[in-house]
């Protein structure tokens, strides 16, 4: 039996919410670096978490785990890319506030709609094309790029490097979007997200024991911030995968959006990084221009 779609106003309050604690997740992970825990430490530990999560999803629901040889090349090329994405995303998060690293990393959904551009899709529509400048716009007042006085060379050396991470990140994020959708598109969803975490955790385990990257929190606030990062991540996408099937057609998704207004919020309450007000309107900016363009037609 199929499950019933739940209705819009729902759908919306419980997306909010799963945004809401994706954020929370990223704010989890400062603390986490903040007393000890290495990036490659926290990636590893939340992709182990979260498979552990997804391969209980897809026990309940007795989805076979084999794949063809081909999917599985293609899995851990999307899987390779999406550990390159959770390093670099988690880079950008330890170097500035959470909240900016999260808004230049929202830039993805830009990225992967001139990726499918270039790659002979079809030409962005003009409502996407204006969302374009007007997301960069934004994303400028809300990093500060100007800095205080002017002084663009002294605001981009405090914030260049995690402004990179996180263009990085969204980068990467966009290569995965575009390759899953054209090689594991017909894969149930449980699976091949199964697959790409996976490979992530097992790279993250085999890079970091290599290179020596491991490091772990050396109190007990760094240790609640690594449980908390692992247990909310895998809450919200766990989450999402229960909604999805009962969405309905109607596309909700672009709500996710609403992560870094969300982080704003959390990261001024537990890490006391504030933002000035023209950051603030650049941030809502930010998102107005991305939900215009998640929500747009195609």
């Amino acid at each position: 039996m199929t499950d019933r779609p739940i209705p819009r106003w729902l759908g919306i309050a419980l997306l909010l919410a799963i945004a809401t604690t994706f954020g929370a997740n990223h704010v989890a992970a400062r603390v986490a670096f903040e007393h000890g825990a290495s990036v490659t430490t926290a990636v590893a530990v939340r992709s182990s978490g979260t498979v552990l999560l997804v391969l209980a999803l897809l026990a309940a629901g007795r989805v076979p785990l084999a794949l063809p040889a081909a999917t599985r090349g293609r899995a851990l090329v999307a899987g390779a890319l999406l550990s390159v994405q959770s390093y670099c995303l988690y880079s950008a998060v330890a170097a500035i506030p959470v909240a900016l690293a999260l808004l230049a990393f929202n830039t993805f959904p830009l990225l992967l709609a001139l990726l499918s551009w270039a790659a002979g899709g079809e030409r962005p529509a003009p409502r996407a094309l204006l969302a374009m400048p007007v997301a960069l716009l934004g994303l400028a007042l809300a990093l500060d790029v100007w800095g205080r006085g002017g002084d663009m060379a002294g605001r981009w050396s405090e914030i260049g490097a995690g402004v990179l991470w996180a263009i990085g990140a969204a980068v990467s994020f966009a290569a995965v979007l575009f390759l899953t959708t054209r090689w594991l598109g017909a894969l149930d969803g449980r699976l091949r997200t199964f697959y790409l975490m996976l490979t992530t955790a097992a790279l993250m385990l085999a890079g970091g024991a290599l290179a020596g990257g491991f490091a772990l929190p050396h109190d007990a606030t760094g240790w609640s911030g690594l449980a908390l990062l692992t247990v909310l991540y895998g809450s919200a996408i766990t989450a999402l995968f229960v909604l999805l099937p009962r969405l309905g057609a109607v596309n909700n998704a672009v709500v996710l959006n609403f992560e870094p207004i969300a982080v704003l919020g959390i990261a001024w309450f537990v890490l006391g990084q504030g933002v000035a007000p023209l950051q603030i309107l650049g941030a809502f900016v930010v998102v107005a221009a991305i939900m215009a363009l998640g929500s747009g037609k195609r």
